[in-house]
């Protein structure tokens, strides 16, 4: 499938197993004019080992981030009075406007998912998230983090590019509650959507479960956010953050995935009372 914006198509994936050796890739972009899917690589260097310093579930996230993005929504899927910072169908390519700072952390590829369980974890709170981090030695995600291993050095607003499809990912779901009108829980093993990946390939970092992160800059009352929404029909997108909930907050779609700095040792945790 292929991201397109502004005349583009492109996408980006693979993951690099710890002690495998293989060719490196780099991605050729398109001009629009290029059969849909088709992507071009040139070998940066054949037989090359490829030692990931992250564990096996884990994946490098490496780049330059961009502190300030600017994205247009070419195409709102409710009118633009109802949508506000709601759903968009479709965006213009982002734009970077701030300074873009390097970038290297190992994030976890899927949501967390307790031992034995096939879905991920939820009714977690964000001292819950930074526990169970920890006890991994791992930490919980910041926020510039979690948003790079979303949207990768293109700053794209969803991790599967610049439209949208909820066949792609678990969101845009209505069928919320049961006929006793408690809701439903609608969360999918974090595999089971397989073209729900960022370009880092991360999966499901939008919808399923709302992710706790610790927040680079916290201007109001709480150093705690949610990201990337849940199955319901909201934002679902990488830059996005719910900031109103503190760090003993949970509820049914409260989740997490862990974060761990591949080259400092002892890792560096957030604590949690």
């Amino acid at each position: 499938m292929a991201v397109t914006a502004a005349g583009y198509r492109t996408r980006a994936r693979g993951i690099d197993s710890p002690g495998t050796t293989r060719a490196r890739l780099r991605l050729a972009v398109l001009p629009a004019a290029a059969p849909l899917g088709f992507v071009v690589y040139t070998a940066l260097g054949a037989d090359e080992p490829t030692q990931s310093p992250c564990p096996p579930d884990m994946v490098l996230v490496e780049g330059r981030y961009c502190t300030v993005v600017r994205q247009h929504c070419e195409a709102w899927l409710e009118p633009p009075f109802l949508a506000g910072d709601g759903r968009c169908a479709r965006f213009a390519s982002s734009e970077c406007v701030g300074p873009r700072a390097p970038m290297r952390v190992c994030i976890d590829r899927d949501e967390y998912t307790p031992p034995g369980d096939s879905l991920p974890m939820n009714v977690a709170s964000w001292s819950d998230a930074a526990r169970i981090c920890g006890a991994g030695e791992k930490r919980l995600c910041r926020e510039s983090e979690w948003n790079f291993a979303c949207e990768g050095e293109a700053m794209l607003p969803y991790p599967t590019g610049y439209e949208r499809d909820a066949r792609d990912c678990n969101y845009d779901r209505y069928d919320l509650v049961d006929a006793m009108g408690r809701p439903r829980d609608l969360r999918q093993p974090s595999a089971a959507l397989t073209a729900c990946t960022s370009p880092f390939g991360v999966r499901n970092m939008v919808g399923n479960v709302d992710e706790w992160v610790v927040r680079d800059v916290s201007p109001g009352e709480h150093r705690s956010a949610l990201k990337g929404g849940w199955w319901l029909p909201g934002r679902n997108r990488c830059r996005p953050a719910t900031t109103a909930h503190g760090e003993s907050y949970r509820d049914f779609q409260t989740g997490f995935r862990c974060c761990r700095d591949p080259d400092a040792e002892p890792f560096a945790r957030v604590t949690a009372p």
